[in-house]
Parts: C-alpha cells; sequence; structure tokens
C-alpha cells in the first residue's frame, strides 16, 4: 500500500507539471490519483476535502484556460482568427513537423505553434504584419500567464490530499 501511495503522489507531482506546461494532463490527473487511492483504500469519505478541492482547481483550470488565452487576446487586440489560428498552431505544432526536431520536440511545437498560429490567423483577417505580431504575442503571454497561475493552483489539492492522508498511510520505511 505504501508502494501505491507514493506512485500516486508522483502522478500527481506529474499532474502539476502538466498544469504549467500547455497540452499536458494537469489536473486530470491529480483527480485521477486521489480517487485512485480512495478506490484502493476504499475510503472515500476520509477523501472528501481532497476530491472537492481537486475538482474545484479542475474547473477553474478550464475557466482559466478559456479567459487567460481570450484576455491576452482583447487586450492585444486580436480578432477571433487570430485566436483560432493560435489553436490550430497548437495542435500543428503538436502534432505538425516541429515534434521531428531533435531538441525540444513537442514542448517546443506547443510553444512556438500557437504564435506562429496566431500571427497567421490575425494576418488573413487583418493583411497587417504589426498587428498579428502584436495579436499572436498577446495570446501567447496570455496563455503562459495562464498556465503559470493553473501550475500554482494545482499544487493546492496535492498539499490537501498529503495533508489529510500522511498519517493514514503507512510510513515509508527507509533502510538508513
Amino acid at each position: 500500500m505504501v508502494i501505491l501511495y507514493w506512485c500516486l503522489v508522483v502522478v500527481m507531482v506529474l499532474g502539476v507539471a502538466g498544469a504549467f506546461l500547455p497540452g499536458l494532463p494537469g489536473t486530470s490527473l491529480i483527480v485521477a490519483a486521489i480517487v485512485g487511492w480512495g478506490w484502493a483504500t476504499q475510503n472515500f469519505s476520509a477523501l472528501a476535502w481532497p476530491i472537492g478541492c481537486a475538482v474545484v482547481v479542475f474547473l477553474f483550470g478550464f475557466a482559466i484556460d478559456f479567459l487567460a488565452g481570450y484576455l491576452g487576446a482583447k487586450q492585444a487586440g486580436a480578432s477571433n482568427s487570430g485566436q483560432i489560428g493560435a489553436v490550430v498552431g497548437m495542435v500543428a505544432g503538436f502534432f505538425g513537423l516541429i515534434p521531428a526536431l531533435p531538441v525540444g520536440g513537442p514542448l517546443l511545437g506547443l510553444l512556438i505553434g500557437p504564435l506562429v498560429g496566431a500571427i497567421v490567423g490575425e494576418y488573413i483577417h487583418c493583411k497587417k504584419l504589426k498587428q498579428s505580431v502584436k495579436a499572436g504575442v498577446g495570446i501567447v503571454v496570455g496563455s503562459v500567464l495562464g498556465n503559470l497561475f493553473q501550475g500554482i493552483l494545482a499544487i493546492v489539492p496535492v498539499v490537501v490530499f498529503l495533508a489529510t492522508t500522511w498519517g493514514n498511510a503507512a510510513p515509508l520505511n527507509l533502510p538508513f
């Protein structure tokens, strides 16, 4: 049971990392790990706070994703075409040619793709390169700030889980 506990904590830490990085599973991993511990221990009632906290952070994550990109785009004067271009660029960056690079792969694609996509989408809309670049940067900055905020929020359910289960989980017996 100790090994399972620590494996699930590692999954939660990966979930925190995923909340910081775009395109990777984040808070959903945290929710799944907490539910997995409840299933393994058959004690969901003891996990009411961690599960509730994780679900709230998960739902806030969706709102943050939407609002951060939207507010960044709006602040930079981007149109819907720029926003659509950013989404297309993110998908193309993750699954397209950029992953073939020897360094960075899909993560680099998730950073460069939305920027290029937003610039292209905005340029198609307004035909002004300066405005297109400004909109692209605004969308990317908004998304990066949103991911930063999500990552910080994702730490909360992990801490709540550890605080509520630490005494109930079997201690880690180290040989030293």
